[in-house]
């Protein structure tokens, strides 16, 4: 017994780990040192975890190392070990006491390494399977008992927990730090001054996240016919950058005839090709000779117009396969570098047209210095240069006025290509308010830098204004200043596109409201902002009840319009300094920065409650939704925003407890509660193992016609030695949540059927004992092997047991219930429908079902008196089936004569009795029935 004690202990022990910051490694090997020390003396105990391949590889286990190998270098695959893949596909635990008599283990092994005995286990938690486990012999077998299995498989189910968090952290940390990533790309991109250095950049990052850098650029010749020519290789590729181009000389490479490139040009899509020798389209000749064996090919676009490609080489053979996420981070990289390659291009053709132009009319200057009066009307060769020009030129005098003007300055600026805009004031251009052009020329002022790239507002002639990108250049005559050349082009796309990744950094992309980082700056600004003024402020933390079902009926894209209406509707209801922003799934998180007190939060709580009371309509398809909400209030319940938020998240998850749409307001003793939830479970597991401090009450069931007790329904109550008599909505849930609902509901149906024995041989023959049973239950393979042990056991006729088994639990599991539910009344025991009417579902079900009761549910017995519809479809659905039917939750005579006057004679609830021990049940059953 003290080893079954220290057994819960440990996995209350691996509970708290779990939600601990635990490397998810170290978490495993208490699990599996716990497995092999406390619950089964084993050879060999080891968790497998998934590979992208479809097998199995060890990841932690004991030993470590087995016939010279580490754990790691074993690989399971499914389509090699039978056993294997039944336990991924059913999703259930098989023990194979003796292997030699079970040919589904993969022979190699069992071979290898003399096992007798095995058991594997799915690592699975909320249907989801995030590995294996084994545990197996060297010879001598493991002879594990039921219990032993069931400790087991709760154990693995801690470890899927385990993996389950890591990898939601996993996912988190990945996604914030690719956002982070493309944050620091766009940056050192946007401080680019030339096309070597951002493709430094792009190559750098790109190899990083693809662990591969053997990455060139080709670009587009726009003046050769668009001919594709090898321009920049990387600095840490296996070729120099000389040696590459050469290369490419000699071989006289035409890419104009190469398929790849044309495929990546014309369709702008990026295309990965793990071998180029099985794929026709790579030129295999240039492959061979540079020892290509696979190729990803990323065009480099901007503004729809294809520059280039960037072409990542494996020359190994090593990085055949690249992730889906790094090929998309990789793809995010390039396009932010495509435009900033755009601009650099043009920025360095243009200089070289500047220069060469300035050239020539210095050398006119010099050639022409006599005849300086003639230079005031630029001749025809000079307004030839300045028109072909793509910047907008400016020519301007010491005054600020304008001297002369290119084409592409007056189309950018908006005026008429006739219009002569000499002598008008570049003050205008610049944008300059009268109170700056008090000072003398603010925008021409000493030390002022010269032939550099410098960033403004500019103004068009209808006043509009737009950014720009300008240079101004001196023009000097005998070491002296005489005007300045300014050139300029509109940056307008370039700014958008700064701004759209901007975006795409701060806010949610399904929702289009802040994300958890835009969120958490507001939150900390708001928090310094109401320590100095000595203000409160209120986090609300939001998430949506049954959601998940949502997205599994309707689909993700009919989850995110819901998430995105849900978004509308708070932004809607909430004031203007309000931040709202979707943290992940289905949470949302509100920011209150203005309110002082408690009450005002409260009332905004209750606004966004009011706007879950209509209907959502999405798809033509009508939904409701409800919601729960936690509130938290700076600085009673915390002083920094980690603690703000955890604590809203905590209030919410009490709020979630009740029924849908409700607020709770985070207290201490919500902690207190989660600790105590805690010490619960373990006491939970610790009276199971005694199979100590739990009885059973039994309400009766009766015949309105004859008056007679017809049978009763067992119903389980817990003795805490603490606590005092806990009712099951006090510790059913969570034993269904720790998987202890199984042996709980064995010890319900075991001693159900022994009391009912027990009253038989003292004459009470015809009374039928009904036992709940729950979703795990029924979905146990030995359910019926189970039952029918009990039965044999306690000596109880089996037409004398009803189980009762939930709509949703029979809707939600069509085709393995009617499977169990056959088997089960081959045995001869009657089944019965709880909660008959709830489930939202078509009956047509009901055919295929051998059931004996349907068991209308309490809500629509409250008000049958007034509203009875669905009371009288479903007694008149059980007649025309030859069903009964039965009404629970009956409270008071008017319930009772209604129900009888409409045919349902059968009656339970507290109108006749309340669930009473089993030594007062036969004699106030006889008092309640003479007293109605």
């Amino acid at each position: 017994m003290a080893d079954e004690q220290s057994r819960y202990s440990r996995l209350a022990q691996i509970t708290k780990l779990i939600n601990t910051k635990l490397d998810l490694r170290e978490v495993l090997r208490h699990v599996v040192t716990a497995i092999s020390e406390e619950i089964v003396q084993c050879d060999s105990v080891g968790i497998y975890l998934p590979q992208e391949d479809g097998t199995y590889r060890g990841y932690v286990g004991k030993p470590e190392t087995i016939n010279g190998m580490t754990l790691d270098m074993h690989v399971v695959d499914p389509e090699q070990d039978r056993l294997a893949k039944e336990v991924i596909e059913t999703g259930e635990t098989v023990y194979i006491p003796d292997t030699s008599k079970d040919d589904r283990p993969d022979r190699r092994a069992i071979e290898a390494f003399k096992i007798s005995s095995l058991l594997v286990a799915p690592l699975k938690y909320e249907n989801h399977l995030y590995g294996l486990a084994f545990l197996f012999d060297y010879g001598i077998p493991m002879n594990l008992n039921e219990s032993e299995v069931e400790s087991i498989q709760a154990y693995i189910n801690m470890a899927a927990v385990a993996i389950r968090n890591a990898n939601n952290l996993s996912r988190k940390e990945i996604l914030i730090s690719e956002k982070q990533l493309l944050l620091n790309v766009t940056r050192e991109l946007s401080l680019s001054s030339s096309i070597r250095e951002a493709l430094d950049i792009c190559f750098q990052n790109v190899g990083e996240v693809l662990g591969n850098h053997n990455i060139a650029a080709h670009f587009l010749d726009p003046l050769a016919e668009k001919q594709i020519k090898p321009s920049n290789l990387s600095a840490n590729s296996v070729w120099t950058e000389e040696a590459w181009k050469k290369e490419h000389e000699q071989l006289k490479v035409n890419f104009r005839d190469d398929a790849l490139f044309q495929d990546v040009l014309n369709k702008k899509e990026s295309v990965l090709i793990p071998d180029v020798f099985e794929d026709p389209r790579p030129d295999s000749d240039v492959c061979r000779h540079f020892n290509i064996k696979g190729l990803y090919m990323l065009p480099l676009i901007s503004m729809g117009d294809v520059l280039g490609t960037i072409a990542v080489a494996d020359f190994d053979g090593s990085h055949s396969n690249y992730s889906k996420s790094a090929m998309q981070l990789a793809e995010s990289i390039v396009d932010a570098t495509a435009p900033v390659l755009s601009n650099l291009i043009y920025m360095e053709r243009q200089e070289l047209i500047i220069q060469e132009r300035t050239f020539e009319v210095r050398k006119k200057k010099e050639e022409l210095e006599e005849a300086f009066t003639d230079l005031k009307q630029v001749s025809k060769e000079k307004e030839l240069i300045l028109d072909s020009a793509g910047e907008g030129i400016f020519g301007m005098d010491l005054d600020g006025n304008i001297t002369f003007s290119n084409l592409s300055a007056k189309r950018i600026l908006g005026y008429q290509i006739t219009e002569d805009v000499r002598g008008n004031s570049l003050y205008e251009v610049f944008n300059v308010t009268q109170e700056d052009e008090e000072s003398s020329h603010p925008f021409i002022q000493d030390g002022m830098q010269f032939h550099k790239r410098l960033e403004r507002t500019f103004a068009k002639k209808d006043g509009t204004t737009f950014p720009a990108e300008y240079m101004i250049t001196p023009q000097q005559i005998d070491q002296q200043i005489v005007g300045y050349v300014i050139t300029f082009k509109d940056i307008t796309a370039r700014k958008q596109m700064e701004e759209k990744i901007k975006y795409h950094a701060y806010y949610d992309s399904v929702t289009n409201i802040p994300n958890r980082t835009l969120f958490q700056d507001r939150l900390n600004q708001a928090l310094a902002y109401a320590e100095t003024q000595e203000r409160s402020l209120a986090v609300l933390f939001l998430d949506l009840d049954r959601f998940k079902q949502i997205n599994d009926t309707f689909g993700h894209s009919f989850g995110d319009s819901v998430l995105k209406l849900v978004a509308d509707r708070l932004g809607a209801v909430l004031p203007k300094e309000a931040t709202v922003s979707r943290q992940s799934g289905d949470e949302f998180v509100i920011l209150l920065p203005s309110v002082e007190h408690l009450e005002e939060a409260i009332a905004y709580t209750e606004e966004i409650i009011k706007i879950f009371i209509a209907p959502f309509h999405i798809h033509n398809q009508e939904i409701t939704i409800k919601s729960s909400i936690g509130i938290s209030m700076y600085p009673d319940h915390g002083l920094n925003g980690e603690q703000l938020v955890k604590h809203a998240d905590a209030a919410m998850y009490r709020a979630k407890e009740r029924t849908g749409n409700q607020y709770q307001v985070y207290s201490d003793d919500i902690d207190t509660d989660s600790l105590m939830k805690i010490k619960l479970e373990n006491e939970l597991f610790k009276a199971l193992e005694r199979e100590e401090g739990f009885v059973l009450h039994y309400q009766p069931k009766v015949d309105m016609r004859t008056q007679e007790v017809m049978g009763m329904e067992a119903l389980v109550r817990w003795e805490h030695p603490s606590y005092g008599l806990l009712p099951p909505r006090e510790f059913i849930p969570l034993a269904e949540e720790t998987g202890a609902i199984t042996k709980l509901g064995r010890w319900v149906l075991k001693e159900a059927c022994r009391k009912r024995k027990e009253w038989y041989d003292l004459g009470f023959k015809a009374m039928v004992m009904s036992v709940n049973l729950s979703p795990q239950q029924l979905s146990q393979r030995n359910l019926v092997e189970t039952v029918s042990g009990i039965l044999e056991e306690t000596g109880l006729q089996p037409e004398l047991l009803e189980l009762e088994l939930t709509e949703n639990l029979i809707i939600h599991n069509t085709k393995q219930t009617v499977a169990t539910i056959a088997d089960l009344k081959q045995l001869g025991v009657q089944i019965s429908i709880d909660d008959f009417g709830t489930g939202y579902s078509s009956l047509a079900y009901l055919k295929d079902l051998p059931v004996d009761t349907l068991k209308i549910d309490k809500s629509f017995i409250d008000d049958i008196t007034n509203n009875s519809a669905i009371t009288d479809t479903i007694i008149s659905l059980a007649k025309n089936l030859h069903l009964h039917a039965i009404a629970e939750g009956v409270e008071t005579k008017e319930q009772a004569q209604c129900l009888h006057e409409k045919g349902c004679h059968l009656i339970q609830g507290y109108y006749f009795s309340p669930p009473i021990p089993a030594d007062a049940f036969l004699d106030i059953i006889s008092t309640i029935i003479s007293e109605r």
